[in-house]
């Protein structure tokens, strides 16, 4: 069992919330409802909205661009992990590959893959576009992560990979 160290300064409406590294995050609001800012910790904005007194409550994270209805990933029981993952790749289908998306005109017109057989791509460009080379493959690199954090690690790669090849075949069209 590891040592946790969490304080807490307020001022003002503000609480300043700080850990081991520093700064955490800065939160507003009380019991009921509260607003959370991370500011050296991974993660977006968090909105709550509990009963006090219940234990019960409603937290919900600010969207972020492309794939913002990624699952939120909390604490998995053992056996949900193959669901999470599923529904991180149906989103990564329907927002990022599904129709009229950038993704899909990767894939139907072939692009990763005549970028990938070009050769003049670094290292590192090309392993991140050969995640999203085909369907298959991006559902592989999806399926193989080992926890919720990194299916959503995979996934905003697949996202990234996305944003890179189209830049890549736009700067080419140009050229050409």
């Amino acid at each position: 069992m590891s040592f946790r160290f969490r304080k807490t300064a307020r001022v003002g409406p503000l609480r300043f919330n700080f850990a081991r590294s520093g700064l955490s995050s800065i939160s507003v609001g009380g019991r009921g409802a509260s607003f959370n800012i991370p500011v050296a910790r991974p993660g977006r904005a968090r909105t709550t909205v509990g009963l006090p007194g219940t234990g019960l409550s409603w937290s919900v994270e600010a969207p972020a661009g492309p794939a913002a209805g990624l699952p939120n990933s909390r604490r998995l029981r053992p056996g949900q992990l193959e669901d999470f993952k599923g529904s991180v790749l149906e989103v990564l289908q329907s927002e990022v590959f599904g129709p009229g998306t950038p993704g899909q005109r990767l894939w139907e017109e072939g692009t990763v893959s005549r970028l990938l057989a070009n050769g003049s791509l670094g290292g590192r460009v090309a392993g991140q576009l050969a995640l999203i080379e085909t369907p298959e493959a991006m559902a592989d690199y999806i399926g193989s992560a080992r926890s919720q954090d990194d299916a959503k690690r995979r996934a905003h790669r697949c996202i990234e990979a996305v944003r890179e090849a189209t830049l890549l075949a736009a700067a080419r069209r140009r050229l050409a």
